[in-house]
């Protein structure tokens, strides 16, 4: 048993590794699938890791690119923090007994679990960790200790050129702790951009108590067609649930989320500006999720020549290349034609100048191109009502009225704004009788109806 206590803490090492990023901390790996890139390109291969620190950057941008997938990417990571726990014991072993050097060897491996954690972590940390480990192991197996010396001396100093020097800039922060609010919502930030929305819902809280996951909830509800019903079911924040604002100032991973709501209400432009100012932002200054992005608005925006150049750097990776293909200028199938057929109607017919606090007028130039625009006419009726512009949202649905709870209690609240309340004007603008009724009620107990519009314009 004592012969095999070695192995056996590492199978327990690695199924716990596994489980908790498998299970517990799911879109963790995830997100740092989305912000690298690696090709499948001699070329680039040469072009991008040269130099100082050339092998760690190259196996770091390597791996990151299965982390994407479910259980291989959990798994892969498990196996590098099991490694560097394992070599750390079998160092160990060189000096001290078996119980000391297992209590090291946890004591390491937990170091570099918390670590992986963190949030801006980058694989290419932990894979510098486990070299360095592995080239002192490979020094220590000679005999003599002038040779385990100079052994040391070479071996340290092809670590040096090929993974980087051992300095504090190549191991990111020294501890960090798992964040699994900050989980949930990078997994929300995610399916967002596969427009999986019933993901969305099922992951999420019911009330999520982050701008930016309502900001999700309520795209999700609105692709689902039920934002009217559902808006006031969780908390908001003004309009900032709506939408988030694209500046130099805020994180890639914000700016990346804020044109999810513009690409799939159809601005592309603030959809573009979105993806490359998110990119920028980026630890690693690229990601796939970004290109992709760029490409589809190409795609959509009739730009062949810049869709081509992203969709052929999209064709030489592993986790998109199948649907960079079907999407090659020259190559359109049926169904892919149709796609971009579809969201092209939505493209505003002219460029203007807008300020970046003020989201109507984009709204109204989406609208102007396309009336039929369903997602934008919730968006700009919503839009109103969460500034508290009542006046200006009975403009707006005079023209792009739609059904719904949150609209009705919109149009009561103006008609006794204006001291025109009653039953009969409510029923006249469209209000229903429902709605009529649960207003009366509302008046009398104001604190059990705290999901309705006049719950909100009264008290928040």
């Amino acid at each position: 048993m004592k012969r095999f206590i070695g192995h056996i803490a590492a199978a327990a090492a690695f199924l716990s590794a596994f489980g908790f990023f498998q299970f517990a901390y799911p879109y963790h790996l995830m997100r740092r699938e989305q912000l690298t890139l690696f090709l499948f390109d001699g070329s680039y291969i040469s072009q991008t890791y040269r130099g100082n620190g050339f092998l760690g950057s190259f196996l770091g941008d390597f791996i990151d690119q299965f982390l994407g997938y479910p259980v291989l990417g959990p798994a892969i990571i498990a196996l590098i923090l099991t490694a560097i726990g394992f070599t750390a014991y079998k160092i160990c072993r060189k000096f001290i007994g078996q119980w000391p050097s297992l209590a090291v060897a946890a004591a390491i491996f937990a170091w570099s679990f918390m670590r992986e954690t963190g949030n801006m972590y980058i694989t290419r940390y932990t894979i510098v960790v486990l070299g360095y480990m592995l080239l002192v192991l490979a020094a220590l197996q000679f005999r003599k200790y002038w040779l385990k010396g100079l052994a040391a001396a070479i071996l340290l100093a092809f670590g040096v050129w090929s993974l980087g020097s051992p300095a504090r800039e190549y191991y990111g922060d020294l501890w960090s702790t798992p964040n699994f609010d900050y989980d949930t919502l990078i997994g929300m930030d995610v399916y967002t951009a596969r427009e999986d929305w019933d993901k969305v819902l099922k992951i999420g809280r019911k009330d999520p108590h982050f701008t930016e996951a309502t900001f999700c909830y309520n795209l999700a509800h609105a692709k689902k067609g039920d934002l009217a019903e559902e808006l006031f079911n969780y908390t908001q924040n003004h309009a900032n649930g709506l939408f988030l604002w694209v500046t130099e100032e805020t994180s890639a991973f914000n700016n990346g989320m804020a044109g999810e709501v513009w690409y799939q209400i159809g601005d592309m432009t603030l959809a573009e500006q979105s993806a490359m100012v998110a990119m920028q932002a980026s630890v690693k200054h690229t990601g796939t999720r970004f290109i992709k992005r760029l490409a589809e608005i190409n795609l959509i925006l009739g730009e062949d020549a810049a869709a081509l150049k992203h969709l052929n750097m999209l064709s030489k990776t592993l986790r998109y290349r199948g649907w960079a293909k079907r999407f090659m200028v020259e190559k359109l199938d049926t169904e892919a034609q149709a796609w971009i057929d579809a969201r092209h109607e939505n493209i505003p017919t002219r460029d203007f100048v807008y300020a970046s606090n003020d989201m109507r007028p984009v709204l109204l130039a989406v609208l102007e191109a396309n009336p039929d625009n369903f997602l934008a006419r919730e968006y700009l009726l919503a839009y109103d009502l969460l500034c508290f512009e009542v006046d200006t949202f009975m403009e707006d649905y005079s023209s792009y009225g739609l059904k719904g709870r949150l609209f009705e209690e919109g149009i009561s609240t103006w008609l006794n704004m204006k001291n025109q309340y009653s039953e009969a004007a409510a029923l006249s603008k469209g209000v229903s009788q429902e709605t009529v009724k649960r207003l009366g009620r509302f008046y009398n107990n104001p604190g059990l109806y705290k999901n309705t519009y006049w719950y909100y314009y009264m008290y928040k």
